[in-house]
Order: structure tokens, then sequence, then C-alpha cells
């Protein structure tokens, strides 16, 4: 069994939290926390087809120039090669999964 308090944990952008639920070569589950007002610099994975699901907030996500607002236990697919970004452009804290296969560490090619 495995939950946030035990799995491994990472820091990322402005005060941005991951939570690594599946980290396999083959398959990454990776829970994460944005605060109010954050993002992440957009970007596409050459390699990795993402699954982003909210678990709680609202969430903003740019994919490919559209941008597209999903709200709790919503979810969308990104395929490889399309740029995307995950804003929280709310109040409130943002939790959210993403599930990338293959693992999207590593495949990331920023986009200006």
């Amino acid at each position: 069994m495995i939950n946030k308090e035990t799995a491994e944990h990472y820091l990322w952008g402005n005060d941005c939290h991951g939570w690594h639920l599946v980290k396999q070569p083959e398959l990454s589950v990776i829970q994460e926390m944005m605060p109010p007002r954050t993002s992440e610099v957009r970007h596409y994975h050459q390699q990795s087809h993402q699954f982003f699901f909210i678990l709680s907030g609202k969430a903003t996500l740019e994919i490919d120039g559209f941008r597209q607002v999903l709200s709790q236990h919503e979810g969308v697919e990104v395929p490889p090669n399309v740029p995307h970004q995950m804003l929280n452009e709310s109040d409130s804290d943002l939790e959210f999964l993403v599930i990338s296969q293959p693992p999207s560490h590593g495949d990331r090619v920023l986009v200006s």
C-alpha cells in the first residue's frame, strides 16, 4: 500500500509538491499539489503519453494553445509531442494525478 505519507516526495516549481505513487520503467503515477496562482512551464514530452485527473480544486490545462478548465473528478489525455501547461489560477490548492506511460521524467522539452 502507498499514500502521500509513505511515497517518495519531491518539490518542483514555486512550492509545488509531487509524490511518486508508482515509479516503474513502464509506468508513472504521481499525485501533485499546486498552491493557488502557480503554474508549470509549457512543455511537451517526446515519448510519454499522459493522463491528468483532478482530485480536488480547479485546474486550467492549456493543451496545444487551447485552455480547458477541469474540476474535481474530471480528466484529460495529452499525447506525446503536444505542448501543454498546467495552471492553478484559483485561490485554492489544486491536487491531481498525472499518469505517464512511459514515465515523463527526462522526456520533457521546454516550449517558449
